[in-house]
């Protein structure tokens, strides 16, 4: 069982999502805005949180971002527009998963279920320190910690999880459907687009160390522990 928390300003939606997830046996919260949202993150210990976007006194957007600088809490984003610039948008404050409306109950509780299995897969890992350095750039994965040149990178968790792997995997050609497969789960909802965003994003994080990723045309991404010159 997971302590949800759902915020949208309008009941009738936060109704129907504490309806299928306490059938899947959740506990579930909820808050009508996104200044409230922030309150009860910071008080309570939740599993994930349903965030919609357009919302009086704190829109989803901002609330996001003000969790994340006091929480790692899986963010899933509500938003009735579907434009890019709108997800990127979540992304980039944290956001871990993006939802239009109208949506399906029933993918909406497949997405969280994929996002608690996630966390708890990466929480219960154990093992010693690891510590990957290229140069300026430091990646400690036990800490989940990136610095660049001596400066702390702020990554959205999922960046975290992304340029991990791909430093785990690294100098080897990773494919879009097995990254999204293997750092998303296999069963992830979205698309290329949402792979190919976290990695425009992570590559502005990685500053003059973004060459360390490379595109491959019609395949998918490489790590290289040397950076491609141009």
């Amino acid at each position: 069982m997971a302590k949800i928390l759902v915020v949208d300003d309008e009941a009738p939606i936060r109704m129907l999502i504490r309806k299928y997830a306490v059938y899947e046996g959740h506990e579930v919260d909820e808050a009508a805005d996104g200044r409230e949202a922030v309150r009860l993150v910071r008080a309570e210990g939740y599993d994930a949180v349903i965030l919609d976007i357009m919302m009086p006194e704190l829109d989803g957007l901002s609330a996001c971002r003000e969790i994340r600088r006091f929480s790692d809490v899986p963010i899933l984003m509500l938003s009735a527009r579907g434009e890019e610039y709108d997800k990127i948008g979540g992304f980039e404050f944290g956001a871990d998963d993006y939802v239009v409306k109208p949506f399906s109950p029933r993918e909406l509780m497949l997405r969280v279920e994929a996002i608690l299995k996630r966390t708890a897969k990466r929480e219960g890992a154990q093992g010693d320190k690891e510590v990957y350095t290229f140069g300026g750039l430091v990646a400690d994965v036990t800490a989940r910690i990136v610095t660049v040149d001596g400066e702390r990178a702020e990554l959205s968790p999922k960046e975290y999880d992304l340029l991990f792997y791909m430093i785990r995997n690294r100098g080897i050609a990773l494919s879009r459907e097995k990254l999204i497969c293997d750092v998303w789960g296999y069963d992830f909802f979205g698309g290329d687009r949402t792979l190919d965003t976290h990695v425009k994003l992570l590559r502005k994080s990685l500053g003059p160390y973004s060459a360390h990723i490379v595109t491959l045309r019609g395949v998918g991404y490489r790590f290289d522990d040397e950076p491609q010159k141009d």
